[in-house]
């Protein structure tokens, strides 16, 4: 695949891999998490639309490799003056990973820091294709009871944590687990503890929060999709501060990472 299909480029983020990078979000998420702020991206590869402001617009359009290394390449000084580079979110990678793995290569040859951002919710063979040209991988880390994130977002937490033990066993990238803090959802006290056990066993020391938030919200009018998070409350800062202090009693540096 020398196309993937990218539904949106933001260039200049800072909380997504460290420096100043550009942010390339592929369409494509087998998932179905409620508060999902990127609802365009979720469901097959294929361009979408939505009404937005009284007029459809096309979700995703095919970019070739050539074409994105041109745009990204507008801001390699910053990458270089930042410790920044260049982040394949979504969506979910791995549902595009052979385009993934040849777009990312390129920039490696080309000396730009690499990273993805995955749930890890194929199985590990994507992964695998992907880790060798890969310096960073944030990785999600949400519901963590098998029974209970398969009914809620359709997720199979046994292959998360085997793509999660597959990444610690890859010296040459670092892995961040990333949690989003979701109330009723991820946030609760038995959801907390498990995480921070398979953290523990695993000798996970850092780990990023990332607060629920309703930027996304608008999008879900504009696609015509009901929007179950519309009465979440925002957690407080002591809410967050208080989940923060259960990681770091345990000994894992808990980074309050932006918005999810």
């Amino acid at each position: 695949m020398d196309q993937g299909l990218v539904f949106n480029i933001q260039r200049y983020s800072v909380h997504d891999g460290g420096g100043i990078r550009t942010l390339i979000f592929l369409k494509g998420c087998p998932l179905r998490c409620p508060w999902c702020s990127n609802p365009e991206s979720q469901k097959n590869v294929e361009p979408a639309s939505w009404k937005k402001n009284g007029k459809t617009e096309q979700i995703g359009q095919w970019r070739s490799i050539d074409d994105l290394l041109d745009e990204v390449l507008k801001d390699e000084i910053f990458y270089r003056t930042s410790g920044g580079g260049v982040t394949l979110s979504g969506g979910e990678v791995l549902m595009q990973a052979d385009f993934s793995e040849k777009f990312l290569r390129e920039l490696r040859d080309l000396g730009i820091h690499t990273a993805i951002e995955t749930t890890g919710c194929f199985p590990v063979e994507r992964l695998k294709k992907i880790a060798p040209v890969v310096d960073q991988v944030l990785f999600d880390l949400k519901i963590m009871d098998h029974c209970e994130a398969k009914k809620v977002i359709g997720l199979d937490s046994r292959i998360v944590e085997e793509n999660f033990d597959y990444l610690l066993t890859q010296t040459q990238l670092q892995v961040i687990p990333r949690i989003p803090l979701i109330p009723s959802y991820t946030t609760n006290k038995s959801n907390i503890q498990q995480l921070i056990r398979f953290l523990t066993a695993r000798k996970v020391t850092e780990v990023h929060l990332l607060p629920f938030h309703q930027y996304g919200s608008s999008k879900y009018e504009y696609l015509g999709w009901e929007y179950h998070m519309k009465e979440a409350q925002t957690l407080t800062q002591t809410e967050v501060d208080t989940i923060k202090e259960l990681f770091e009693r345990e000994g894992i540096a808990a980074n309050i990472d932006g918005l999810e």
